[in-house]
Parts: C-alpha cells; sequence; structure tokens
C-alpha cells in the first residue's frame, strides 16, 4: 500500500507539470498579443516590456531628448498646447510691453525728527524747550509709463512726476533717459515727459469710447520696481468691470484732480503700476493706470484707469501749447441752500444758482442771468457746484456747452460755445 501510493503521487506530479505547461504558453501569448496591440502595433513595445523605462532628459547630461512612447504620442497635442498658450493676453502684452517704460522720481521733502524719539509723554512736557529738528530728505519713488512717439514722448500720471526735483525713464532693454516734463495737468491727472531718444516704439492708442464690459484688460508696468531690479515690465489681466465710473476726489488720497468717466478694471494695479498702460487684446492702450481701491496697499481687484481719450486731448493741448488751456464760462455759482430755497420761492434745492456773470462771458452771451437756477449740464441732472464742475470737466475750447436754467418757474435752455480763459485775467 505504502508503495502504491508512493508511485501513485510521483506519476500524478509529473502528468500535473506537463499539464501546466500548455497553458503557462497560452498566458505568455496572451501577454505577448496585448502588449502589442497597447503599444499600437509598434515592435520596440514588445521589447519595452523588458527593459528599463527611458532616462528623464534631465538626468542627460549631454542635454538629449528621450525618444519615448509618451513623447512620440503627445508630439500632436503638444503642438495644440503651443497654440492654445498663445492667447490674447500673450500677444497683447508682445505688442504693448515694449512700449512700457519705469518712471523713477526723486523728490525732496521736509521731514521731523523728534529728539525723545516719538515718545509723546515728554514731547508734552519738554515739546517747547527741545523743538523737533527739521531737515531736508531726498525720497524716491517709482512709477511707470508708456512711449506715444518715436522721439521721446512719454505718458504718466501727474501725480507719479508732482514736485519731483529729478526724472529718469528706464526702457525695457534697460537704456536709461534724463526726463524733463513737456507738459502736466493736476485736474485729469496726466502728465507729458520727453527724454533724448530716438527710432522708440510708441504704443498703438485706441478707442475708450468702444469698450465693452467683460472683455479683456491688461494692465503693464512695473510694480514694486525697487525691489525687482528688472526694467522689463510685469503683466496682470482682468476684464472691464464697469465703464463711465466717477470718483470722489477725496477718495484718492487728497487728490486735486477729478476723475471722471474711469474705466474699472479687476486687473491686479500694484504701487509702481501708476501712469503705465491698460491693454485691450488688440494690444491697444485703452487707459491709463491710476489708482486702486485699498485697505493695505495690495490690490482689492478694483482698479481705476484714465480713459485713453481723454489723455489724448490733454497731450494734444500740452504737446502743442505747453499746457492745457482753461475753459471759459464767465459765471459763479453756489449750493441751493434751503434758506435760498426758500427766498426765491423754489422747493427743489438740487443744483446751483448763478451768483456772478462777467461781461462779455459765453455765458453772458448765451442769455444767463445772475439768479437763474442751473438744473442740468449737457442733459444730465447737477446736484450741487461740485457736481457741476465735474459735469463740465473735459470740455475744450469750441465745445458748446448746454445749460438747463430755470427762471421764474420757467425752464429753458442756454448754448454756451466755450473759449480759452482771456490771458491775464486770473481767471
Amino acid at each position: 500500500m505504502g508503495t502504491g501510493i508512493g508511485l501513485e503521487t510521483g506519476t500524478g506530479t509529473r502528468t500535473g507539470r506537463r499539464s501546466l505547461l500548455p497553458v503557462v504558453i497560452i498566458l505568455m501569448i496572451l501577454m505577448l498579443t496585448l502588449g502589442f496591440f497597447l503599444g499600437r502595433g509598434r515592435p520596440d513595445s514588445i521589447a519595452g516590456m523588458f527593459s528599463a523605462p527611458d532616462e528623464p532628459e534631465w538626468l542627460r547630461e549631454d542635454g538629449s531628448r528621450s525618444k519615448s512612447r509618451d513623447t512620440l504620442d503627445a508630439g500632436t497635442s503638444a503642438r495644440s498646447l503651443d497654440d492654445s498658450r498663445m492667447n490674447a493676453i500673450v500677444r497683447a502684452s508682445q505688442i504693448a510691453g515694449p512700449s512700457v517704460v519705469s518712471v523713477s522720481v526723486t523728490q525732496t521733502v521736509l521731514a521731523r525728527r523728534s529728539p525723545f524719539f516719538g515718545d509723546d509723554f515728554f514731547q508734552q512736557f519738554f515739546g517747547d524747550v527741545f523743538p523737533p529738528t527739521v531737515y531736508r530728505q531726498r525720497i524716491p519713488s517709482l512709477g511707470s509709463g508708456f512711449v506715444i512717439t518715436e522721439d521721446g514722448y512719454v505718458i504718466t500720471n501727474e501725480h507719479v512726476i508732482h514736485n519731483a526735483e529729478e526724472i529718469k525713464v528706464t526702457l525695457p532693454d534697460g537704456r536709461q533717459f534724463d526726463a524733463k516734463v513737456a507738459g502736466s495737468d493736476a485736474v485729469y491727472d496726466v502728465a507729458v515727459l520727453k527724454i533724448n531718444a530716438k527710432e522708440l516704439r510708441p504704443a498703438s492708442l485706441g478707442d475708450s469710447d468702444d469698450l465693452i464690459v467683460g472683455e479683456w484688460a491688461i494692465a503693464i508696468g512695473n510694480p514694486f520696481g525697487f525691489l525687482l531690479n528688472d526694467p522689463s515690465p510685469s503683466v496682470t489681466a482682468g476684464v472691464i468691470s464697469a465703464l463711465r465710473r466717477d470718483v470722489k476726489s477725496e477718495s484718492v488720497g487728497g487728490s486735486s484732480g477729478i476723475y471722471k468717466d474711469m474705466i474699472q478694471t479687476d486687473a491686479a494695479i500694484n504701487p509702481g503700476n501708476s501712469g503705465g498702460p491698460l491693454v485691450n487684446g488688440k494690444g491697444e492702450v485703452i487707459g491709463v493706470n491710476t489708482f486702486i481701491f485699498t485697505r493695505g496697499g495690495g490690490s482689492l481687484g478694483m482698479g481705476f484707469a484714465i480713459p485713453v481719450n481723454s489723455a489724448k486731448k490733454v497731450v494734444r493741448e500740452i504737446v502743442k501749447y505747453g499746457s492745457v488751456r482753461g475753459v471759459w464760462i464767465g459765471i459763479s455759482v453756489q449750493d441751493i441752500t434751503p434758506y435760498l430755497a426758500q427766498h426765491l420761492g423754489v422747493t427743489d434745492t438740487r443744483g446751483v444758482i448763478v451768483v456772478k456773470l462777467e461781461d462779455d462771458s459765453p455765458a453772458d452771451k448765451a442769455g444767463v442771468k445772475v439768479g437763474d437756477l442751473i438744473r442740468k449740464v449737457q442733459g444730465a441732472r447737477v446736484e450741487d457746484s461740485n457736481d457741476a464742475q465735474r459735469s463740465i470737466f473735459g470740455a475744450g475750447i469750441g465745445d458748446v456747452l448746454t445749460l438747463t436754467l430755470e427762471r421764474e418757474g420757467k425752464t429753458w435752455d442756454a448754448r454756451l460755445k466755450l473759449v480759452e480763459v482771456p490771458k491775464g485775467s486770473g481767471k
């Protein structure tokens, strides 16, 4: 029995080995076939199953590129990806970027140094005995700008170069030039600089009256330029968030400018971007980046730019006349107070009242009289004297201004043709 069992077991083992051999062969054939089809019929795919993977190209000392199956398969996809990378933002940046400059400004300010190192207690009791030391300090600051002519005219913000003792303009290629102020206007917050350079690449100026809310807006400039030490401009992208925004001057750091019909964008406008261009998807300048609403100095997605069409008017005036010529209307106005309204027998206190009229002025020629109530300017309702001033913002010599007046309960329109302020009048 023992021998029989041993023989049976031995015979069964040899038989089992012979029976497994066909199964193994079939499995190998299936694996090779599967590998062949997964490799899309490439002969090297079968060999690749038993070979080491290609070495990454960044590990190759000779810098050669691997011709792996994945690289070959991704050829068409890579080309498509490269094409998609060249979107409107990239193209606009490439078009406008070479015209963007850095504007470095040095100003001298009066500074005070307390002998008590800012200690309020000692300052309160001994401040009269030991007054603070007053000294002059040179302060550097940085803004942006963009070239508008081949012979070196540059646009920036007036607040960037305000009270500047020294101005330098740095081109994207690193060349630096001393700049002179060809003209500026604090009300419009636009300045024109001139550098002694030729064959520059001027920016293409677009039409800010043709903007659409939601279209691309690309802000180009040199934010934090002192930290980067690089003349190349930076690019941030967003959209046109809103148009014709009126912003009160007191909300812009006490600026004396009038910010009317501003372009609002969520493209990040950071310190150093002021004066740089806001461009559209075609690379055309549509605005001059001017200020942001911020809490801590960074962008909150609410940036504002002066429309380029307004900047064009200022530039034309400065280049041709050296400054923006003031327009003369010939009236002085004040708010309609409740007392004045009661005295005049009116209930609506919106608008302004004419309190002074100059002889032979455009208003005088149009029939305006002292005591007239101005209810609208150019068809827009006027709330007070500040609103009236903003309503005529941007009007130029030769423009016709329409005032809607109220006199003795009757309303009528007066049309004034604006002229230049008479020389030597002090108006």
